[in-house]
């Protein structure tokens, strides 16, 4: 006869077994939920170029460019069950040298991004678990059983409804200020031509592969349409009156 340990080990190897299969299927069902009236727009709202220190650790002064941008995008289609969370960015593709005959590539800089998490599905951990709860007898979860009345405050808790979920992915931003400045390694950013911004994705699944924007070059990648904004070029650097009055002051001796 088999020993213990032997039992143990099968069940657990058939256990693994099961759960691998059930995490591959979850995974191909996925190709199910068509992406591709997925919608992506952004567009140049405002840039400035300034000198100064980018970040608090930046031990120079250099060049650096503030973007405002304007984005429209319906990413509700990414969203199935198996997706955990979405991660957007907007990032923009400016040459890396001034020269225009450089062979150099060009260089990519995110100027903003967020974290789209999935609305709660109604068989969660969380809503699971507070269902389980509500049914547990008061003496087991502690709530008190005296028979005071509810204060206003405590009804109007309990009366106050929960908003009803909104759909994941639609973004409807204007003037959206970005939460990163663009630098370049040269410290010289003023007068490059050329410069797009562009939107990217990443579907995080519970199970399964990552999934990328169209145009990002990485597979897996879903389909959909993004559309980059009209090329521009950042401007020239924007000095500040002080320096503008000295410079003068130097020109006119």
């Amino acid at each position: 006869m088999h020993s213990s340990l032997n039992r143990a080990q099968a069940v657990f190897g058939f256990f693994t077994t099961v759960a691998l299969a059930v995490a591959g299927l979850a995974a191909l069902s996925t190709l199910l939920f068509p992406t591709d009236s997925t919608t992506a727009s952004v567009s140049l709202k405002n840039v400035n170029v300034v000198k100064g220190r980018p970040h608090y650790y930046s031990s120079k002064r250099e060049e650096y460019a503030q973007i405002r941008f304007d984005l429209d995008a319906d990413l509700s289609p990414l969203f199935n069950w198996n997706t955990k969370q979405l991660f957007v960015y907007v990032y923009a593709t400016y040459s890396s040298s001034d020269n225009a005959d450089s062979q150099l590539r060009d260089s990519e800089a995110v100027v903003w991004d967020v974290i789209i998490p999935n609305v709660k599905s109604p068989y969660s951990w969380d809503i699971l678990k507070g269902k389980a709860v509500a049914l547990l007898p008061a003496s087991i979860t502690g709530s008190s059983s005296s028979g005071k009345r509810p204060s206003k405050r405590t009804k109007s808790k309990t009366v106050k409804k929960e908003k009803a979920p909104e759909t994941p992915g639609v973004l409807r931003l204007h003037g959206q200020k970005g939460k990163y400045q663009i630098s370049d390694i040269t410290g010289v950013l003023a007068g490059r031509k050329n410069v797009t911004l562009s939107v990217g994705w990443n579907v995080q699944p519970w199970v399964g592969a990552l999934w990328w924007s169209p145009g990002s070059g990485t597979v897996p990648r879903t389909e959909g349409t993004v559309v980059q904004s009209e090329a521009f070029d950042f401007p020239e650097l924007k000095v500040k009156k002080s320096e503008a009055a000295q410079q003068q002051e130097a020109q006119s001796a």
